[in-house]
């Protein structure tokens, strides 16, 4: 019941500790209710500063400055009531209400102007500096765009108050100013302490960074745009007091080609559409939004189904005809308020931008939408245009034809785009055979060839050889015996690939196919050949030669390692076949024949363990490439080269090697080459380097391949890693957005059941490491009971239950912390892991210490009593438990204990007990000694006045520490000692 003072305030105090949002409100609003029959002015006070709060960090402006009038009515008239925090917040709210006024395009300009009158009476009656009016004078030019310089000036110059908003927030305004006046570098310069992290709030870093997405991207920094779109939109996602900012980042995914993302964004936001507390904020949610869809349906997804307001269904196209005329109608509403055009000119800037990349930017995310960006990221390196060593298409067919047929006999893998354009104008009825181009069969057979090729890259290898066949026979037909024995050898080598049951019918139609073209061979004769029908023939014959040796290689990948060096072995085949190809080849003078010689040899070796013979053999093939005049089939070796520098530990090398792979199969337009996993692999190379930025600009940019490949195993797999270089170079917000959007949805529920709980782990630790302790317990709990069905691995379920007690405590949910606590103890009976265990018990301690005041003490005696007797309770001959360090734990969190309940000389014994127990590990105790040492130093110092005892420990520890090499040990040691002696 709610009928005294005293309860409204103990329920004001609980409200106060639940997060912004409808529950909050809603109570704010009955507590205002139930405080005003009490005749208590203090308690109505409190409640309507609660309430007032509670609308300005959702967005309810409309309400606010009602709220607000009501708290200076009581201010007048009893003044007394006010608390000395509560009568700094009268003034301090002035502010709110100014800004709240602006919100709302009913309320005249005359009123807002005249409120900061009032602002300005009261805080010069109160001898408060004028900063914070000009302050609003300010925002109230900003938004009209009338007198702005100079309420710019009136406002930068004046010296800060204790009344001004906090730096950061103050910081963000002076930034966005420079940006208006198109300074992006000026802007971010400003910015620096704030989007650095050296400067905060409540409402900061996450409105800066919102804002400074775009201005990133215009200056170049994509990467520091990627890394603050992760961290910010968690901090705003679906708050109604965050609309502008949520659309800012709808706004960032426009632009940078992530509509798939914005779509998303869109659908975890949807009830930000009914939010209309705030017509400004709302205005710019919707323009946000308006941006990403005016892209989408520009590039053909106007029927794409979105996430609009609830309540129906949407595609693109109509929910931006709808967002469209809503923010028109706000537009003008605020325009004819103002009598300027400035609101109306902010959003038709924004609505008038293009994307700011002409690839869209790795954002390291899992989304649905991963096909909706109509672009193709291009390496580092590459033309601005990949096709730009190729050729255009050309409109004539005939012309069309001839360039493909060009480009297949120069074995340039723009030849596919071509071909593929041949047969879409066939198929559509644009266009039709021409005698001039040959008989109609050649060109049939030449399509079915390429089909073949394309149906082999998807894996399709029963339907590629029957479309070889069809080639094979047309050839046939033409008179052409030499492509058509080239066609029959790839069916059969592709099929060698996956068909097991035919490998032995496999392996003797490639052995006839090898006597047929011997037989050619000795059958063909110069007489009459051309040059160019003599390089046609040789090529087409290599090109059996080549078939014979895949089929080889294919067995022999099959049979390692137990068939290398035996007699008639699938390996033995295999340097033969490749033996002969590589001759062949060089007597004909067909370099990238003995370039792919080369590299299956290489291969091999490789996988055998043999490097040495790798690396050889992969340099002579990129040799062989130079030597071709095909420098499009170096990709590939270079790749498989990297791999060998990365396992030498020779990143630098590696990086070089991949990233001229990655540039030359974008040049030379090798759709087919392996894209994802090499950028996969330079992102492990530069994360090997020391390059933070390179690696998580490559393991996204592996991750958004391998999703538009559909290999999403890979992408969860790529991704997980991505987390990992994030999380070891601190930036663990980063982290926590890459493994959210790998366990979101579906997701979760599919690949491999290891590798997404190890991501779940890593999630929940890094949102603990954030200081979001609930929602990292809750992630602890999914896992235990993900990992309680692993009966091969019971100590993961001890780990999990542990870190999960931990997390409950550390959210202060001691009920839930218990039963977890419960559930670890009883894991670790069944599969032991006592050094986590013992850590647990001694977090539990601390945790207890800072969370209760009358039994904390003994309540956190009784985990320390536990955690000795898991200690006891080891073997001695227990694997991966050292028992000085587990005693020494436990000794030095009682001693902690004792302290804070200022029992010193208990807490004494129990550090140098500690100190003892660390000095057993010899080298490897040297860290927690010196550590337990200072803390036996404070106990004797600060607890028991001995510091002379106290600098002579400190004296004796720091030169130890230096003696051991722990320097950063000895200067902590040393500035406590320094510390002493001036006492």
């Amino acid at each position: 019941m709610l009928d005294t003072p005293e309860a409204v305030v103990e329920a004001l105090r609980e409200n106060n500790e639940r997060p912004h949002g409808l529950q909050r409100t809603v109570t704010a609003e009955e507590l205002v209710e139930a405080a005003e029959p009490l005749d208590e002015p203090g308690v109505l006070v409190t409640a309507l500063l609660e309430l007032m709060r509670s609308y300005e960090f959702t967005g309810e402006h409309r309400k606010s400055p009602v709220v607000f009038a009501r708290v200076l009515k009581l201010w007048d008239t009893a003044p007394d009531s006010f608390s000395q925090w509560e009568a700094h917040q009268v003034f301090w709210r002035f502010k709110w209400v100014t800004t709240s006024l602006l919100q709302v395009p009913e309320v005249p300009l005359a009123a807002i102007r005249g409120w900061i009158d009032q602002m300005r009476t009261r805080y010069a009656s109160a001898d408060h500096g004028m900063q914070p009016v000009a302050a609003m004078g300010y925002h109230v030019a900003h938004h009209t765009g009338e007198g702005l310089a100079d309420a710019y000036d009136l406002w930068a110059t004046r010296p800060r108050t204790e009344l001004s908003d906090c730096e950061a927030c103050e910081i963000r305004h002076f930034a966005g100013h420079r940006v208006a006046a198109g300074d992006d570098a000026g802007a971010l310069e400003t910015w620096q302490q704030v989007l650095g992290g050296s400067m905060g709030c409540t409402e900061e870093p996450q409105m800066s960074q919102a804002r400074a997405l775009l201005p990133l991207l215009r200056t170049g920094r994509a990467d520091e745009a990627r890394s603050h779109h992760l961290t910010g939109y968690r901090q705003v996602r679906g708050n109604t007091g965050m609309q502008d900012e949520v659309g800012l980042h709808l706004e960032f995914c426009g632009l940078s080609r992530n509509e798939g993302r914005g779509l998303e964004i869109l659908a975890e936001n949807r009830p930000l559409f009914e939010a209309t507390g705030a017509p400004l904020a709302r205005l710019g949610f919707l323009t946000g939004a308006e941006v990403l869809l005016a892209r989408l349906t520009e590039d053909g997804h106007a029927d794409t189904a979105v996430a609009g307001p609830p309540g129906r269904n949407w595609t693109a196209g109509e929910l931006l005809s709808h967002v469209r005329s809503e923010a028109d109608r706000l537009t003008t509403a605020f325009d004819t308020r103002n009598a300027t055009s400035a609101v109306g000119d902010r959003r038709r800037a924004r609505l008038a931008q293009r994307p700011l990349l002409a690839e869209p930017l790795p954002l390291g995310l899992r989304t649905s939408h991963t096909r909706l960006s109509v672009a193709q990221a291009a390496p580092d390196g590459a033309p601005a245009t990949a096709a730009s060593a190729g050729s255009e298409v050309p409109q004539d067919f005939v012309a069309l034809v001839r360039e493909a047929r060009r480009l297949t006999a120069a074995g340039h893998p723009g030849e596919h785009r071509l071909w593929r354009r041949v047969e879409e104008r066939l198929a559509d009825g644009s266009a039709a055979h021409d005698d001039v181009l040959g008989p109609e069969e050649l060109l049939q057979a030449e399509i079915a060839d390429q089909r073949a090729y394309r149906l082999a890259t998807t894996d399709r290898n029963a339907e590629s050889s029957g479309e070889l066949k069809r080639a094979a026979e047309l050839y046939e037909g033409l008179g052409m015996p030499w492509h058509a024995l080239s066609a029959r050898s790839r069916s059969l080598a592709w099929l060698s690939t996956t068909d097991e049951a035919e490998r032995d019918t496999i392996r003797a139609g490639l052995d006839e196919t090898l006597a047929e073209a011997a037989r050619l061979m000795t059958q063909a004769t110069t007489e009459g050949e051309d040059a160019e029908g003599r390089a046609e023939r040789e090529l087409e014959y290599l090109t059996v030669l080549y078939s014979a040796t895949f089929g080889a290689y294919q067995d022999a990948v099959r049979e390692l390692p137990e068939a290398a060096g035996s007699a008639g072995s699938a390996a033995e085949r295999f340097e033969e076949r490749a033996a002969t190809l590589r001759a062949e080849a060089e007597r004909l003078s067909v370099p990238h024949h003995v370039a792919n010689a080369l590299q299956f040899a290489a291969d091999l070796a490789a996988r055998r363990g043999d490097t040495a013979r790798a690396e050889d053999g992969l340099l002579a093939a990129l040799a062989a490439v130079d030597a071709s005049g095909r420098p499009w089939r170096g990709s590939r070796p270079r790749a498989l080269l990297a791999q060998l520098m990365l396992g030498k530990d020779e990143p630098a090398r590696a990086v070089e090697l991949l990233h001229r792979a990655l540039a030359d199969a974008a040049r030379y337009e090798d759709t087919d080459f392996a894209v994802a996993p090499t950028y996969a692999l330079l992102g492990h190379a530069a994360s090997h380097l020391g390059d933070v930025t390179g690696a998580v600009r490559h393991l996204s940019e592996a991750a958004a391949r391998f999703d538009q490949d559909g290999d999403h195993d890979e992408a969860t797999d790529v991704r997980i890693q991505l987390a990992d270089v994030l999380t070891r170079c601190g930036r663990q917000a980063d982290a926590v957005a890459v493994l959210e959007s790998v366990l979101a949805g579906e997701s979760a529920a599919v690949g491999d059941a290891r590798a997404l709980a190890q991501a779940r782990l890593s999630l929940a630790r890094g949102l603990r490491d954030l200081g979001e302790y609930l929602p990292a317990a809750e992630e602890f709990l999914r896992l235990a009971d993900i990992v309680a069905a692993w009966e091969d691995d019971g100590q993961v379920l001890t780990l999990v239950a542990a870190e999960a007690a931990t997390a409950l405590a550390m959210a202060d949910r001691w009920d839930a912390a218990a039963t977890a606590y419960g559930r670890a103890v009883a894991a670790h009976a069944d599969a032991p892991n006592p050094s986590l265990i013992i850590h647990m018990m001694c977090e539990f301690a601390r945790l207890t210490m800072r969370a209760r005041e009358a039994d904390g003490l003994d309540t956190a005696l009784d985990h320390l009593t536990q955690a000795d007797a898991v200690c006891a309770g080891v073997p001695e001959d227990a694997e991966d438990f050292a028992p000085w360090y587990g005693r020494g734990t436990v000794h030095y969190r009682r001693a902690r204990v004792l302290a804070e309940a200022e029992r010193f000389e208990q807490a004494l014994a129990e550090a140098e007990a500690a100190i003892a127990a660390h000095e057993e590990g010899a080298e490897h105790g040297e860290v927690p000694r010196a550590e337990a040492v200072r803390i036996a130093a404070l106990i004797e110092g600060n607890g028991l006045a001995r510091f002379q005892e106290a600098i002579a420990r400190l004296t004796a520890a720091a030169a130890r520490c230096r003696q051991a090499g722990l320097q950063e040990a000895a200067r902590i040691l040393d500035a406590l000692r320094q510390d002493y002696l001036k006492r």
